[in-house]
């Protein structure tokens, strides 16, 4: 029986010009995961990430944190575990462009709470099929693609540890689609997930369970709260 530990990216730059990098708090995530990891003496056989480059530095800081130097012996970069376009979904839903205000992020959270309230609605008219953003899959093209990638990491290590980084989109189809779930509890998980949060599965050739959702063993029991995020 192997395991597959589907990550999400830590802590990105919300608020920003540039959301898709890590912050010094992802980068703390990201190590604490993989120091986490080592103390349970758990090495990995393969890493899939996504092309996002927050995803890619977060692999890179578990396995910092895991075993410097290390590396892994197969690791694989594939586009099904990258995140859906928030941005191409508001447009398709609203016909405008969400325009970034970092400041405004910075100073009021209602700004914030509104802009997610937003995407939770054209999330939803995307899984309805009501919507499709160019450039983007339909939903259930989506969530079967995060599935064949864990499939993948299944059949190719069924005996192994794999380390698996993407982000909230395909991870909460992911685990909509082993509970049978419907899309909008899909959202819903989507929505609640925290940065650098551990999804676990049990697996084996021909199949995979889930274990845990959306862990942070690696910071239960840290002094420093603000390390737990959301965005």
């Amino acid at each position: 029986m192997g395991a597959i530990y589907l990550v999400r990216h830590g802590q990105a730059a919300y608020g920003t010009d540039d959301y898709d990098r890590l912050t010094d708090v992802g980068f703390a995530q990201s190590r604490l995961l993989g120091e986490y990891f080592a103390l349970r003496r758990i090495r990995f056989d393969a890493l899939y990430t996504g092309e996002l480059r927050r995803q890619l530095e977060t692999a890179q800081g578990i396995l910092q944190g895991n075993a410097p130097g290390a590396g892994v012996p197969h690791a694989y970069t594939i586009a099904a575990l990258n995140e859906y376009s928030a941005e191409a979904l508001v447009l398709a839903h609203t016909g405008t462009r969400p325009m970034p205000d970092p400041a405004a992020a910075r100073r009021d959270p209602m700004h914030v709470r509104d802009r997610f309230r937003v995407l939770k609605q054209a999330l939803l008219a995307w899984t309805e099929g009501r919507i499709l953003p160019p450039g983007m899959p339909a939903w259930q093209a989506f969530q079967d693609a995060a599935v064949a990638a864990l499939v993948d990491a299944r059949r190719h290590f069924p005996d192994g540890n794999v380390l698996m980084v993407s982000s909230g989109g395909p991870i909460s189809a992911t685990v909509a689609a082993v509970l049978k779930a419907p899309a909008q509890s899909a959202i819903e998980l989507n929505l609640r997930m925290r940065n650098s949060s551990l999804t676990e599965f049990a697996c084996s050739v021909r199949r995979h369970s889930l274990v845990s959702f959306n862990a942070l063993p690696h910071l239960d029991t840290h002094s420093d709260p603000s390390l737990v995020t959301y965005a």
